[in-house]
């Protein structure tokens, strides 16, 4: 199979080549492995490759051979490697599958390697210490996002057609935005992080993918979705498939508009031209549009510190784990300067403090889920900027505490955090470019568990305004 071909198709594309007797998985892996090869030492985002077990594969099945990469955090794969993006984490091997694994396998997506991830997931960019920076198909001088970075990078440039992601506080869909790619975040409590995992982060975190079409997010969302009995978090699954709603017409919609971010930050000029290009396209589809003033029912300085608390108190378990593990002590010489000042205040944080976070928590979900009694979607940039360049995000790191670096990355990604707060589904959609050819993603939110009406709205989007045929410079199809 030759690249362009593979490249050509999206997932469900080539799980139908392999059903149809095409293509065999074999050969699709042997095309991911050339396109990884051609393309990752440009980019950066394969930490590793490893032989896909393609023996126990369901020729039936949603993704049957369809090549797939793992993020190198929050889900594991017995016998490999999951580091977390750390050098404190690094070679560790998992001893079992995750709950999300296992429906990874019964979809017959055939992982082949991890992708970059920052140390701990705890950034909107991908920059490690362990592996270096993840960088831009588009530019190779700019970030990739994060902190699926790896993860996006690998989908835009063309080695996987879809890939795992987790997104805690914008993770899948600043990638997305960046990159040029469609990224989903589902509804809290409709995917399983058990079970060595809780709630990830108390809920603010959750787990699916990102992609190059609306359908594979879709039928991703359908493949794994349901829990493991005792999970915290239940989102009862629908009557319907996911990958149904892609085809269906979203009827009119209200839809509000968010221009400036709840820090008062505005977008910059290319994304503001794209968001009024959005709102006139919505308007042409039939939509209800109104522009509605930035709020989350507390303070930007609330919110911030609220999530600091939460974030933080819930790293030390984690990194005091990794520590016992390994035998390495916490310190400069296994963990990044953000991380170690994180760690540091999450073990400063008393219970009732972190009561008061989650209160916060509480008193954001109440008001976002009064606007979705008004509106059935919020749109906002998913940026107000467009990628950073490489190192700016990391500048003087070493200078801020716990608090200064959440500050940090909510200031690169302001729009985002709320639906992880509240458990709301929320997607990038790629529907513009800078007059200088980067991507520029649009975010669509929806009230807690009506991911349906996103995804009927995405499926509509794209039909409007097909974004398939955009290759970034660094293409595993050239």
């Amino acid at each position: 199979m030759q690249l362009h071909e593979y490249t050509s198709f999206d997932g469900l594309g080539l799980a139908q080549l392999l059903r149809d007797g095409a293509v065999s998985a074999a050969e699709l892996q042997d095309a991911a492995v050339r396109a990884c090869a051609a393309i990752n030492p440009q980019i950066n985002a394969v930490v590793e490759l490893w032989p896909a077990d393609l023996t126990a594969i369901d020729r039936t099945a949603q993704f049957a051979g369809v090549p797939f990469l793992i993020k190198d955090v929050a889900v594991t794969m017995a016998g490999q490697r999951s580091e977390a993006g750390s050098r404190l984490g690094a070679g560790h091997v998992a001893t079992f599958d995750s709950h999300l694994m296992t429906q990874f396998r019964q979809a017959g997506l055939a992982t082949l390697g991890r992708t970059s991830t920052p140390e701990m997931a705890f950034a909107t960019t991908t920059e490690p210490v362990l592996y270096g920076a993840t960088r831009n198909p588009w530019n190779l001088a700019v970030s990739a996002g994060g902190s699926s970075g790896g993860a996006a990078a690998a989908v835009a440039a063309g080695i996987v057609p879809l890939a795992h992601a987790t997104d805690a506080a914008g993770s899948i869909r600043v990638p997305a935005a960046s990159t040029g790619l469609f990224g989903f975040k589902p509804s809290r409590g409709r995917v399983s992080n058990g079970p060595a995992m809780d709630e990830i982060f108390s809920g603010l975190g959750v787990q699916l993918g990102v992609s190059r079409t609306v359908r594979d997010s879709a039928a991703l969302l359908d493949a794994v979705q349901g829990i493991l009995p005792g999970e915290p978090y239940v989102t009862g699954a629908p009557g319907h498939s996911w990958l149904s709603q892609v085809g269906v017409a979203p009827g009119k919609l209200r839809i509000a508009v968010q221009r400036a971010a709840c820090n008062g930050a505005r977008p910059v000029p290319a994304i503001d031209a794209a968001l009024n290009d959005t709102v006139r396209l919505l308007e042409s589809l039939g939509h209800h549009v109104e522009e509605v003033p930035a709020a989350l029912g507390v303070s930007w300085a609330a919110f911030v510190q609220a999530n600091a608390s939460i974030w933080c108190a819930n790293l030390v378990p984690w990194i005091d784990g990794l520590a016992r593990e390994s035998g390495r002590a916490v310190s400069l010489a296994t963990l990044e300067p953000a991380t170690l000042a994180c760690y540091r205040h999450g073990q400063t944080v008393s219970a009732v403090e972190f009561v008061g976070a989650l209160d916060v928590r509480n008193t954001v979900t109440r008001h976002a889920g009064a606007m979705f009694g008004q509106y059935d979607v919020l749109l906002t940039p998913t940026l107000p900027d467009l990628p950073w360049q490489l190192r700016r995000y990391g500048e003087k790191e070493e200078q801020l505490d716990g608090v200064g670096w959440t500050a940090r990355l909510f200031e690169h990604s302001p729009y985002t955090p709320l639906a992880n707060v509240a458990g709301l589904p929320a997607m990038s959609v790629p529907l513009a470019q800078s007059p200088d050819g980067m991507p520029i993603g649009m975010q669509f939110m929806a009230g807690y568990g009506n991911d349906g009406a996103l995804l009927r709205l995405a499926g509509q989007l794209e039909r409007a305004a097909p974004w398939g045929q955009r290759c970034p410079p660094v293409w595993a199809g050239n």
